[in-house]
Order: structure tokens, then sequence, then C-alpha cells
């Protein structure tokens, strides 16, 4: 019984350490503030220190944690030293985010701890993309997202929790209910006061525990962590609590609560509570914890001052880590197409199907792709090979299954992501802009994001407005994505194995009315680099830069005007992102002349982009203006006639054609 009490008491010593890290870090980074060391937001944690010391005491250093703005408390428990977490605050080199985060962005996946999020709801879906990975890789590490109340009523909580409970991920969903979102109290923006009790919807145990009790949060999470490690699946803790400073030093305060409520929260303190328990049951003195404090007291100084002298970024590297930056083995060049023939979609499964041999963390997630095998067979046959944790169906929920392969991605797997249409896509954009395409470089380089989604874009087939669209010119605006559009089942072969083997996130966009082209596909694997493009017919009178579909009519257009001695030039980038300026440059050089055709709308779009770099590196190679030819600036309809109406045909190109050679 002594030597139980005794490793009671040492796990409460622990616990309070701790929460008085956190606590004394917290105040110093206010005081920080104050002092206009920090350049940005700070959002501290006063208050809550409970719920990440009793949560973190039971996680290992290879599980990972997923956290929110408020995510300094996190951070400390999960062991990052003080001064990183100080130093990145300041926008110091020697930060945990290397000076690229600040508060809101805190990065060390070294220690588990994958990043912080100004965004609410995206450390869910993350987490679950985390537990996924754990599961596909047949390890026992387990997976925790900490979020506010805010975060529960938000579309993330519902499609993340759903996905867990469906595959029984490891994953702990800690909500520390601190009573408001900023200003918004939960009492007014929840239908149901309760978050615990959602849990059940969603097929899983919910909790509700007294976030500022470290001995009941500790409790509970140990049967969370033991159950999702031992494959039970995972668990909702709802952690009530409250934060006793503004939602972000300097923020007014008592427009929405009172000093009153404050103050008997502050009476409520945690580490005033842990305190106490240890001197009336533990056997702790005064003395001892004043010597605890004390000790972090003069680490949290030292901290400080190291971080106030530590240098800043240089301002040269403030491009780095993009993209992936590990060296590019060098590829033998594709081999020449030979006489086999395969179609688009039967090109790409060849390489899914190869390189799913080849890679057990590859897994497809997306809607109809296991059994049926794809809307578009672009897995066909695969589920019988691999298995549904492989090839998984998943609910209606594309921010949902695309926030959750970001997670996978970063922490050991590389999923595809079907979205079979780029207009369903779009309802997960904010996982694709502020989340997937920015990790690797918020995370200096650290975090990898090997993630390939793919889908149709393009006219056809009478779709209307909700099948048709394309989106490659917004994607191309976001760096860190690259954006893929083959025209040939080569291509697509090619270009796709890069996509499976890099380390970058690729959006692989497939026209519709390609994916039942044929054409020649050599047997052997083979990688197209990314940024390289071809040269689909050769000519000398007027270069044609076209995309994906526009590319065929090009060449269908470029076939009569040959009759009429006017001798066409195309280009097809293959990638909108990166893009071959130096393959169109060229081109223009020896032709003089520049039309660009895609069947998207003009504004802001690609051919408006290509038009700008050669007017500004090829502009004395011009003989005549530079023109575009689009498809109509109106959103798809249905009927054929008027989808015919809105899209550049071969005719359109010829008349455009010869209109420039007439110039």
């Amino acid at each position: 019984m002594i030597a139980a009490m005794t490793g009671a008491k040492q796990e409460m010593l622990a616990w309070y350490r701790s929460m008085q890290l956190i606590r004394q870090c917290e105040e110093q980074l206010a005081r920080s503030h104050q002092r206009g060391l920090i350049h940005g937001a700070c959002h501290t944690y006063v208050g809550e220190e409970a719920i990440a010391a009793g949560v973190s005491a039971n996680l290992r250093l290879d599980d990972v944690v997923f956290s929110t703005h408020r995510g300094h408390g996190h951070a400390l428990a999960k062991g990052l030293p003080p001064v990183e977490l100080m130093a990145e605050l300041f926008g110091r080199e020697t930060g945990c985010s290397r000076g690229r985060g600040g508060s809101m962005h805190l990065f060390a996946p070294e220690i588990g701890l994958m990043g912080t999020s100004g965004i609410v709801g995206p450390c869910i879906l993350q987490a679950a993309g985390a537990g996924y990975s754990f599961k596909l890789l047949k390890t026992d590490r387990v997976a925790v997202a900490f979020f506010g109340d805010g975060a529960a009523n938000n579309g993330a909580f519902h499609e993340g929790l759903n996905m867990a409970g469906i595959w029984k991920l490891p994953v702990l969903f800690v909500c520390e209910n601190n009573q408001f979102a900023t200003e918004v109290p939960f009492s007014y923006a929840a239908g149901n006061p309760s978050v615990a009790l959602r849990g059940a919807s969603y097929g899983m145990p919910g909790v509700e525990v007294d976030g500022n009790d470290v001995t009941a949060v500790a409790r509970v999470a140990k049967e969370a962590v033991e159950r999702a490690r031992s494959g039970g699946g995972p668990t909702l803790i709802e952690c009530k609590t409250y934060r006793t400073r503004p939602h972000a030093e300097g923020m007014g305060d008592y427009t929405y609560r009172t000093r009153e409520e404050v103050a008997e929260w502050r009476d409520r303190c945690p580490i005033k509570r842990l305190r106490s328990l240890l001197v009336a049951d533990e056997g702790s003195t005064a003395a001892e914890l004043d010597a605890i404090d004390a000790e972090v007291r003069d680490q949290v100084m030292a901290a400080l001052q190291t971080a106030e002298q530590a240098p800043v970024p240089d301002g040269a590297t403030a491009t780095r880590h993009v993209y992936c930056e590990d060296p590019v083995a060098t590829q033998a060049p594709p081999p020449p197409p030979g006489a086999r023939q395969l179609g688009f979609a039967a090109a790409t499964l060849e390489v899914l199907d190869a390189e799913m041999a080849r890679q057990p963390g590859i897994f497809v997630m997306g809607e109809g792709i296991g059994v049926r095998g794809g809307n578009f067979a672009t897995t066909a046959g695969l589920y019988t090979k691999y298995g549904g944790e492989r090839l998984c169906d998943t609910p209606i929920c594309e921010r949902g299954f695309v926030g959750l392969g970001c997670g996978a991605a970063m922490t050991g797997a590389r999923p595809v992501i079907d979205f079979m249409f780029i207009d369903f896509i779009n309802d997960a954009f904010g996982e694709l802009v502020n989340q997937i395409a920015k990790m690797q470089y918020m995370s200096s380089g650290r975090l990898r994001m090997p993630i390939l989604l793919r889908g149709c874009v393009g006219i056809g087939h009478s779709a209307a407005t909700h099948h048709s669209g394309s989106y490659h010119s917004i994607f191309s605006h976001v760096p860190g994505l690259r954006v893929i559009m083959p025209s040939t089942p080569f291509d697509a072969k090619g270009l796709m194995t890069r996509a499976l083997r890099c380390h970058d996130p690729v959006m692989f966009l497939e026209h519709r009315e390609l994916m039942g082209m044929k054409g020649a596909v050599p047997a052997e694997s083979y990688e197209i680099e990314f940024g390289k493009a071809r040269v689909a017919r050769e000519g000398t009178g007027v270069t044609v830069v076209a995309f994906a579909l526009m590319v065929h009519r090009a060449l269908a257009a470029a076939e009569q005007l040959s009759k009429e001695g006017i001798s066409v030039e195309i280009i097809d980038p293959r990638t909108v992102s990166p893009l071959d300026t130096d393959a169109i440059l060229a081109s223009v050089a020896k032709t003089g002349r520049l039309l660009i055709v895609d069947e998207v709308s003009a504004p802001c779009g690609i051919g408006a982009e290509v038009a700008a770099r050669v007017a500004d590196a090829g502009f004395n190679d011009l003989d005549a203006p530079i023109r575009r030819l689009n498809g109509a600036f109106a959103p798809v309809p249905y009927s054929p006639s008027l989808e015919k109406a809105i899209v550049p045909d071969v005719d359109a190109i010829i008349r455009s054609v010869r209109d420039l050679v007439s110039e």
C-alpha cells in the first residue's frame, strides 16, 4: 500500500510539474506580448492545464497530437522545450516551427506534435487520418485531437467522428469545453448542450469529465488510450473547463462574460486544486511544492532569456520547403509508346496496382471505389486483391476524407483520394489549401505530404453544372500543390507513376471525355517528370498551347489547317503547376505567334498566366498579339445545344488560328 501511494504521489507530482510549466510559460508569454516581443496573436492556455497534463501523461513519444490555435499547453505537455515555444512566438529561427508559425502553428513531429492550426476543426480529421495510418500499418500507436467547444459544432467534428466510429480508429477526441468559442457562449451555439452525449451517435463512448481535475482527466484518458491501443476504437472526452485569460492577449474580455464569473473560475484553478490534494492526501509539504515551482520558474526564465537572444530567420529562406526538397533520383527517359493499346483509365489502373504491390502504405479512399471499382473503373479489381482497408469506400463527406488523408500522409501512409468529380472536392477546399498544401512549408520540411488526389474534370455528356468543373487555374494558384492534366494514356501512366513516388501533394485531373480514349502505352514502369511539356505536333507558323481535351481538338484543327498551308505547333503542358514556360517560349521563338486554348472561362485562367509569362520573357519573339480562346463565362448548362455553345470546338480553333496568322 505504501509503494502504491508512493507511485501515485510521483505521478501526481509529475502532473503538477507539467501544469506549472504550462502556467508559468503562458504567464511569461502574456508579459512578452505586452512588451511587443510577440508580433502576432497569442492564445494562452491558462486555466485549462489539467487537460493537457492529464491526457499527455498517458501517451508515448511515438503517439501523436493534433491541436488548435490554443495549443501551447498541448505542445509543452507532449515534451516541447519551453525555449522552442517561446522562440517560435518571438519569430526566431530556433522556434519549433523555425519562425513560420507563431502562436497558432506549432510543429515538432520529432516528439509527436503534428501541428496546431489557426482553422477550427482540421485537427479532428487529421487525427482520424493518423489513426487510419496506424491501423493500416499495424502499429499500436494512438492519435489525439484536442479541440474547443466551437469545433464541436463544425462539420469536421461530425465527419471525423463518424469515420473514426465506422473504422474503429485508435483516436482520442478531446473536447476542451471552456464555455466560449471566441466570444460566443456554447450554451447559445449548441442545440445539444452535451458534447459527450454525441459520442453515441457515432458509435463510440462519450465521457464527460471535470476538466479542472487532473486526476479525473488522467483516469479517463488512460482508459481511452488502452481501448485505442487494443483495437477497441475511439473515445470522445468532453472536459468541462474555462479559460481565465482573454481569447487572445490584448482582446477585451468583459463584453461577453463578467468579472465575477472569471474570478469564480480562477478560484477553481486546477493547479491550486492539485496542490491541495497533494498536501491533504499524499503527504506533500508546501515547501516541497514551492521547490518545484521555483525549479520551473528558473527553467522558464532561462528559456525566456535564450529565446529573446535567438537569431531571426534569414529572409532568404522564406520560400524554402514549399515542395519536398529531397534529391530527386535520376529517371531513365520514358520508353517509346510501342504498339500496345490501353485505355486512359486502364493505364492509370496499371500504375496504381503496381505501386500498391510495391508500397504497403498506399490506400485508396472514395465513394464506390471498393467492390464497385470506381465510377470510371479507376480501381477495378483492386478490392479483391488488396482488401477493404486499402480500398476504402467512404461516406459522402469530401471534407472529412480529404482531411483524413492529410493526417494519414503526415504519419507514414500514402493516401490516394478518389473524389470522382472535381466539383465534389470543392467541399474540401479548406483542407486542400490551408492544410495539405501548407504542411511541408509550415513544418520546415520535417513533415512530408505524399497524397494523390484524383478525379474528373471537364465538360461533356450533359452532366450540367455540378459535374463539369475544372478549376485547374484555381488550384495552380496554391503554393505547395502539384496540378497535373494529362491528355493521353501514355502521359497518364508516366505522370501517375511520378505522383505515387514523390512526396508532394498532387492534384491529378483526368478529363471525363478522355477516360475511354485508347493509346499506345508501354508495359514497363516509367515516370514523366512534372513541369515537362510535350510537343504534340511540330510546326512553324503558329504555337497553340492547349490543355487536356483541347489538345485533341487542336490536333484536329491543325490537320485541317495544314491543307491551307498553315503549320501549327501544339504544346501540351501536361502539368499546370509546375508550368513548363521554357518549352512554350522555345516554340514561340520558332513560330512568332501564340494561341492558348482552354475550355474554361478566360478571367484569371491558366491562359492568362501563359500569356503573361510569354509577354514578359518572349515579347521580342512575337510577330502578333497573344490570343486566347476560352469557354464562355457561365456555369455549365445541361442541354446538348447549350453545352456545345460554351466550349471551344475544332471550328473555333481553326478560326482563331486563321485570324492570328492574318495579323
